[in-house]
């Protein structure tokens, strides 16, 4: 099959014809790897930055950890509704048909009425929500109308937080550019800003309070010098993107048509989270407990789901143009076997070991071990969802490259309404457990509901080796995940030996649940390939770039 396999900014040469052919083999492996690698510094940094954050606010016993956290999730819906939705949805293929039929010069254009009709957008609901925001607050944080002082606090950070909308609005466009040009590394770089200014604007401040504040202006700043940085990458990249007055041309009345229904399509986790922090106001400090558990479930999801889905769209319209099912069809299989290769191990983890997780890594400063056990609680239903939360992200590209936005939506809808409906149920029955519950039952609907459509339609239907495959890398999955359980279960053994060190005694908890999580990795490994999940050869494949070739080879799945 052909397919457009995008350069690293390292490697690219002098420009090519905007129609020149697409390379031979399939480069979906080494777009994703190159994402998630970058991600992946962004997500410990992301840790480093929640350990000192949690270890100055804790949860249960400051009103400004709950605060914080709230005033954080309002900027943190949208960017990842614009940044992991929207525009992967409905932009980026619509700039890369423009670039490959119009040229360089015509697909700028649109970006750049694209961008001033987005930060037109924004601007406006920020100040909206800046005008409104005690009566947002009133529906979004009920629990906290009978403590003024934390619903006070928690209105003013949420209004100190709110200008960083436009700004990831506007950095999430430009990414989108940077995203259709086959330019990866910045896109997956300028999320680590945002870590780097809160660690600096937060680790000189000790009272919680002074801490909450330079955490929601760390926010703003970060905001500001990411879209920045995208700013330049675009530039770097030879995109010329202007400033320019507002203009509603039909191509941008076409891609808000198209983007709204992409945007509830592809934010229905981040929808069902929300709700779920609504409920999560009757009870002190939870939001923080909802925030640690989601720490350790996001990175499986933005390293395999999200790296996946941004190589998978643009490859998939490219082969829905040029009427290629066959090569559609093989990049399907090997997005599903790609993903589930490092979502089942992940969810096996966390599912083995939440409280071992949680503890080791957060139960210091004002975070209490009180407080680890009902993050851990939380974690748990959140592990099984794993796989569920990176299947979403991974279907729904089949939907989107053929211009089809309105089906996910429905199927968003749906969920959300189921969460709604569950999340209420199971939480004044089970406890503030039944919200996790709810929202990974519902996202396991909505993969169902996806599945079976593209089934009926005959759209994709995975391969007997892709399932074959599946269920070898499932066997992999429990098998380290039974070891994992060893581990958190006799783990007091390991860390009292430890601490028979003088120098190892401060930090066991650190060194032996480090030493958990390498061992099942390596364990999960050799089981993988043992079991004929994924083969030495195919890992080699994926991951060699052989010197003249501008794709790295596929997994056969053929």
């Amino acid at each position: 099959m052909t397919e457009t396999t995008p350069l690293p900014a390292s490697e690219t040469r002098a420009p090519v014809a905007d129609a020149a052919p697409p390379a031979k083999g399939g480069g979906l492996l080494r777009s994703s790897m190159i994402y998630s690698a970058l991600t992946l510094v962004s997500r410990f940094m992301g840790l480093a930055r929640d350990l000192v954050i949690t270890a100055r606010l804790g949860a249960s016993q400051t009103i400004a950890a709950d605060a914080y956290y709230t005033a954080l999730a309002f900027p943190n819906l949208f960017r990842r509704i614009f940044a992991e939705g929207a525009f992967a949805a409905a932009f980026v293929p619509d700039y890369s048909k423009k670039l490959a039929a119009d040229g360089k010069e015509a697909a700028d254009r649109f970006a750049a009425d694209a961008l001033a009709t987005v930060a037109a957008a924004t601007v406006a609901l920020t100040l909206l929500c800046q005008l409104v925001m005690p009566w947002l607050m009133m529906a979004y944080s009920y629990g906290y109308v009978d403590e003024p002082e934390k619903f006070k606090l928690a209105v003013v950070l949420t209004q100190i937080t709110m200008p960083y909308l436009p700004c990831m609005a506007i950095a999430a466009l430009l990414a989108g550019v940077l995203t259709a040009r086959g330019r990866f590394i910045i896109y997956g770089f300028y999320p680590t800003v945002l870590n780097v200014v809160m660690l600096a604007a937060v680790l000189p401040q000790h009272d919680p309070t002074r801490a909450a504040y330079a955490a929601s202006v760390g926010v703003v700043a970060a905001g500001v010098a990411q879209a920045a940085l995208c700013w330049w990458g675009v530039h770097k990249a030879g995109a010329r993107i202007h400033p320019r007055h507002l203009r509603l041309t039909p191509e941008v009345k076409l891609l808000v048509r198209r983007m709204v229904p992409g945007a509830i399509a592809s934010s229905a986790t981040q929808i069902n989270l929300f709700i779920s922090a609504v409920l999560a106001s009757k009870v002190a400090g939870m939001r923080v407990w909802l925030n640690v558990a989601e720490r350790f479930y996001q990175l499986p999801l933005s390293l395999v789901g999200v790296a996946i889905g941004v190589a998978l769209l643009p490859r998939l319209a490219t082969a829905m143009q040029n009427r290629e099912h066959d090569g559609a069809q093989a990049s399907m299989d090997q997005a599903i076997v790609f993903g589930l290769a490092l979502s089942l191990p992940a969810a096996a983890a966390l599912m083995a070991m939440p409280g071992y997780l949680v503890d080791a890594l957060f139960a210091r400063g004002n975070f209490t071990s009180a407080d680890a056990a009902n993050s851990a609680k939380l974690l748990f239903h959140y592990g099984w969802g794993v796989p569920a939360f990176v299947l979403i992200k991974i279907l729904q590209p089949a939907f989107f490259a053929r211009g089809d936005t309105k089906t996910p939506m429905r199927f968003s809808l749906i969920s959300v309404g189921v969460n709604i409906v569950l999340g209420v149920a199971l939480f004044y029955t089970l406890g503030f457990e039944g919200i996790a519950l709810s929202t990974t039952i519902a996202s396991w609907i909505t993969v169902l509901q996806m599945a079976l459509r593209l089934h009926r339609d005959g759209i994709y239907r995975p391969s007997a080796r892709a399932w074959g495959k599946v269920v070898r890398v499932t066997a992999a999955s429990l098998g380290m995940g039974t070891v994992l359980a060893l581990a958190s279960h006799f783990r007091h053994l390991l860390e009292g030996l430890l601490s028979s060190s003088h120098l190892l005694k401060l930090g066991a908890k650190e060194i032996t649940v480090l030493a958990a999580c390498l061992a099942g990795a390596a364990i999960y490994t050799g089981l993988l390939f043992a079991f004929g999940g994924v083969t030495p050869a195919e890992a080699k494949m994926a991951l060699r770039r052989r010197k003249g070739d501008k794709a790295a080879p596929q997994m056969d799945l053929s």
